[in-house]
C-alpha cells in the first residue's frame, strides 16, 4: 500500500537534501519477496508522484538497492526507515550502501504499517478505532503482528497518535492568494488511493491558480453514511493522508457534512466539486450541496476513475489467505533478523570480557 507512514518517511528523506528520487519496485518484485502487493505498480507509481515531497520516480526499482543504482541516478546516498527490509532468503536490503557509508535513516512513523490496515480490514469490526484492548481486536494483533517466536518491533499493531507538530510537518502553510481560485471538496477520503489521486488532480486542473480546501468528515459521520466498519482510518491518519497529497492546499478536521453558507463565506469558495460517487442526503434527508448549486458554484467531476475504498477492502478480502501468510513470514523473518542481532551482541561481550586487561595502577594518597 501507499499510506502517510510512507509520506512521512519521504518528508523526512527530503529534509536531508535537495532534490528527491524514489524507487518504486514492480508488483514481481514485492511479491517475491515480501507477498502480494494490495496496490498494483501503475497505482503506486502514480501515488508517489502525487506526494508532494517528491520530485521524481523510479518506475521497477530493483529491490535490493546497489551502488549502482546510487550512481546511475546520480544520488549522494539512499534514506529508509529505522525497520529492517529483507530479502527472499532473509539478507538486508541496504548492506551494500550501508557499508559504503551511503546511507541515511529517518524515523518510522509508528501506529500504521501495511500489516495493520490489512488487519484492519480483514477484521471487518466498527470497533477498531475506539477499542484497542477488544478480545476481536487483540485477535487481530495475533494474527497479523506476532510470529512464532515472538513480537517483532517492525510489524504489529500499535496506535497512531496525532501531534500538532506532525499536521505542522504536513501542512503547505500557504494562505489563498487574492488571484487563487478557491475550490471546496468533502469527504471521507478514506485508505486514501488512485481513485482520490485522480479525483483531486482533476479538481485541481479546474482553475489557472486553485487553491483546494479538502473537508474531512469525523469517523462518526462517514460511519453514519457508510457503514459497514468505515471508516478504516480514523480521522487523525486521514488528515495526514490528505495533507501529504501535492494537490491539496488546506484540510479541515471534522467539516460539517452540509457545505452550508457558512462555510462557503468564511473561506470564500469560489467553486464546490464531487466526484461522481453517490451524494448521500444528510440527517434530515436534504440535499448537503443545498447550497453551492443555489449559488450555482456546483461542479461534478468526472475523474475516471471509478475506484473506491470498498473495492481495496474487497481486494484484500479476496485474498484474505495470502495476505495472512505474508504478515506471519514477513515476522518470522523480522524475529531470525532479531534474534541474529542478540546473538552477534552477546558475542561481542563475551569477546570483550575475555580479552587481556589493561594493567592495573595503583595511586597513593
Amino acid at each position: 500500500m501507499v499510506h502517510y507512514g510512507h509520506s512521512n518517511q519521504l518528508r523526512q528523506a527530503k529534509a536531508m537534501g535537495d532534490y528527491l528520487i524514489v524507487g518504486v519496485h514492480t508488483d514481481a518484485e514485492i511479491a517475491k519477496h515480501k507477498g502480494p502487493p494490495v496496490f498494483t505498480q501503475e497505482e503506486r507509481y502514480k501515488m508517489v508522484r502525487a506526494i508532494k515531497w517528491v520530485d521524481e520516480i523510479v518506475e521497477g526499482a530493483p529491490y535490493v538497492t546497489t551502488l549502482e543504482t546510487l550512481d546511475k541516478y546520480s544520488c549522494d546516498f539512499c534514506v529508509h526507515g529505522d525497520d529492517i527490509t529483507l530479502t527472499v532468503d532473509g539478507k538486508d536490503t541496504y548492506e551494500e550502501v550501508k557499508h559504503a557509508g551511503r546511507y541515511r535513516e529517518c524515523r518510522r512513523t509508528q501506529g500504521v504499517s501495511t500489516t495493520d490496515l490489512v488487519g484492519r480490514m480483514l477484521l471487518m469490526t466498527k470497533a477498531h478505532h475506539s477499542n484497542m484492548d477488544s478480545q476481536h481486536y487483540q485477535q487481530h494483533t495475533d494474527n497479523f503482528g506476532k510470529g512464532p517466536k515472538g513480537h517483532s518491533p517492525w510489524t504489529g499493531v500499535s496506535q497512531f497518535l496525532q501531534t500538532s507538530q506532525k499536521i505542522i510537518q504536513f501542512a503547505s502553510g500557504k494562505e489563498p492568494q487574492p488571484t487563487d481560485t478557491i475550490i471546496y471538496v468533502a469527504g471521507a477520503f478514506d485508505l486514501f488511493h488512485i481513485g482520490h489521486v485522480d479525483f483531486l488532480e482533476m479538481v485541481y486542473k479546474q482553475a489557472e491558480k486553485p487553491y483546494v480546501i479538502v473537508g474531512l468528515h469525523f469517523d462518526q459521520e462517514v460511519n453514519r453514511y457508510k457503514g459497514k466498519n468505515y471508516p478504516i482510518m480514523n480521522i487523525h491518519e486521514r488528515t495526514l493522508s490528505v495533507l501529504a497529497c501535492r494537490y491539496v492546499s488546506e484540510v479541515v478536521i471534522g467539516a460539517p457534512y452540509a457545505v452550508g453558507k457558512d462555510l462557503l463565506d468564511h473561506f470564500k469558495v469560489d467553486l464546490v466539486c464531487h466526484g461522481k460517487t453517490e451524494v448521500f442526503p444528510d440527517n434530515d434527508g436534504s440535499d448537503p450541496y443545498a447550497e453551492p448549486r443555489k449559488r450555482g458554484i456546483f461542479k461534478t467531476i468526472d475523474s475516471g476513475n471509478s475506484l473506491t475504498t470498498d473495492d481495496i477492502v474487497q481486494r484484500i478480502i479476496e485474498n484474505r489467505l495470502q495476505f495472512e501468510a505474508r504478515n506471519q513470514k514477513k515476522e518470522a523473518k523480522e524475529m531470525a533478523v532479531i534474534e541474529a542481532m542478540k546473538k552477534r551482541e552477546q558475542q561481542e561481550q563475551q569477546s570483550e570480557t575475555d580479552s587481556p586487561c589493561c594493567p592495573k595502577i595503583e595511586l597513593a594518597g
